[in-house]
């Protein structure tokens, strides 16, 4: 007890005498104890800052911006803006004798039902973007851009404007070829788009909103993009180079001023830009446009199977190790793929040498392969890698043949796409069951719309045949093919009924 007072008094007197003590007679003290830098007045402060930019730094960057300007400047003259002009014929009800119909109860469909509807003229304005690839004049650009156009014009980075001629359409690839009559015309090099890589730059040259020669930069996000359902045969190069609408038929160009894709839709929810733009591949683009130049129209390779993606259960079920390839679920009598040895359950993995690994893109393959070319394709069966070799037909018309694109074709005039009811899937939905056929996507104001067809329902039967897998499906829409009309069971959680879909 007397220790600790003593200890208690000599603290106290220490402290008593720290503050008898003026600041400027002990600062060494002050600093010690509370460790505050103290700073006298008329003292200079120290800033710190950042090092300078190294002039060889700059000369990198400066170098980058002038090559992006030298390809912008040596392409933007060979870019075109195409204005496209469309008759469009709608059915409107006659209007009601004395104004108005002023007892409408029943809704537009009571009128549609009792009073006669005539059809209208429209004309429609549209616009989008091209490229010339020779002095004379031929031009590529999307399908989708002049589709049923009465009207083509297509105007030059210098202003000239030409009428267009469309050489060729391919919806299933949305490639197509203008002709305008011209001399010396400023021209584009088309490059392999192939040798392409993931993290290149590239530039997008287009008219977006009708903003004429607009330039955006970017880089490869991914190659080989396929299963969206923009078109029948997919193989996308994905970028993030702004592309609006507009872009489309607009060039993808490398650094050495190659064009290396066709700008030609977007992934978005707002309508505009949201970071990913999907290109098709000049290689396919040339293909295509060479057959539309000598022929006008394309001659596909077939193989005559249908096919579908992997999902993890079926690759557990086939003992695979991964979902890369193309299950085959059916092969038809006398194809090509019948005569070369291919049997149900047989998973393509390689294609001439090329990896497959979706049935998308084993039909993009196939597609554009020139029908007589003998092929190798990789299969594995019961566990064990062999190699066929089989000779591409030509592929028939749609109604011979229930095939995957004619059958995709028939559903897009349907209005709705359909998916493998996975076991994940069924139970998101609510199935119990854990094979079927889903309804993935229905088109707005499409027959299926009207019917009432959803997202979400399975269907059971097909022309009143049960479906469980797409193979399945495809070979009971074969009548349908030809009759234009298909009868579905469709059901979702709690109801079943019979929907009639047609032309």
């Amino acid at each position: 007890m007397y220790r600790i007072r003593i200890q208690i008094y000599a603290l106290s007197l220490l402290f008593f005498f720290m503050l008898g003590l003026p600041a400027s007679a002990a600062p060494g003290l002050w600093d010690s104890l509370f460790r505050v830098k103290r700073v006298e007045p008329g003292t200079k402060v120290q800033k710190k800052t950042l090092p300078p930019v190294s002039s060889r730094d700059l000369e990198i960057a400066e170098a980058v911006s002038r090559a992006f300007a030298a390809v912008v400047k040596r392409a933007a003259p060979a870019v075109v803006f195409i204005q496209v002009e469309k008759t469009v014929i709608r059915k409107e009800p006659l209007p009601f004798p004395f104004g108005p119909f002023p007892f409408d109860f029943f809704g537009d469909d009571f009128l549609h039902r009792f009073f006669p509807q005539v059809p209208r003229k429209f004309k429609e304005r549209g616009a989008g973007s091209g490229f010339i690839v020779s002095a004379d004049g031929i031009i590529f650009t999307n399908n989708h851009v002049v589709a049923g156009a009465d009207k083509v014009i297509v105007q030059l980075a210098d202003g000239r404007t030409y009428r267009g001629k469309v050489l060729g359409r391919d919806p299933q690839s949305d490639v197509a070829v203008l002709k305008i009559n011209g001399k010396n015309l400023p021209t584009i090099p088309l490059g392999d788009s192939d040798k392409i890589q993931v993290g290149e730059w590239v530039i997008a040259i287009g008219n977006p909103f009708g903003l004429s020669h607009t330039v955006t930069v970017g880089i490869v996000s991914a190659k080989g993009r396929s299963g969206l359902g923009i078109t029948d045969y997919e193989d996308f190069i994905q970028t993030d180079a702004a592309i609006n609408p507009g872009n489309s038929g607009g060039p993808l160009i490398n650094l050495r001023g190659q064009v290396v894709g066709m700008n030609t839709a977007i992934l978005t929810r707002s309508g505009g830009y949201m970071g990913i733009g999907f290109a098709i591949p000049i290689n396919i683009v040339k293909a295509v446009a060479e057959q539309l130049i000598k022929k006008g129209k394309v001659v596909r390779g077939w193989l005559g199977v249908v096919v579908q993606d992997l999902t993890p259960a079926l690759a557990e079920e086939f003992g695979l190790k991964s979902t890369e390839g193309a299950l085959v679920a059916q092969v038809m009598k006398g194809s090509p793929a019948a005569k070369g040895g291919l049997k149900r359950g047989d998973v393509i993995v390689s294609y001439n040498g090329k990896p497959v690994r979706n049935s998308s893109e084993l039909r993009t393959f196939v597609g554009l392969t020139h029908p007589g070319t003998r092929v190798s394709i990789g299969v594995i069966r019961e566990g064990h890698r062999i190699t066929l070799e089989v000779t591409i037909g030509e592929f028939p018309r749609a109604e011979e043949v229930a095939s995957a694109p004619a059958v995709e074709k028939f559903l897009d005039e349907m209005g709705f796409r359909v998916r493998e009811l996975t076991p994940d899937l069924a139970r998101e939905l609510g199935y119990r069951v854990r094979k079927g056929v889903i309804i993935s996507a229905v088109a707005p104001g499409s027959p299926a719309a009207m019917a009432g067809l959803r997202p979400g329902q399975l269907i059971e039967e097909v022309n009143r045949k049960p479906v469980k897998t797409l193979g399945e499906f495809y070979e009971a829409l074969r009548p349908s093919l030809r009759s234009g009309r298909v009868l579905l069971l469709v059901r979702d959680q709690r109801f079943r009924r019979f929907v009639v879909l047609s032309r």
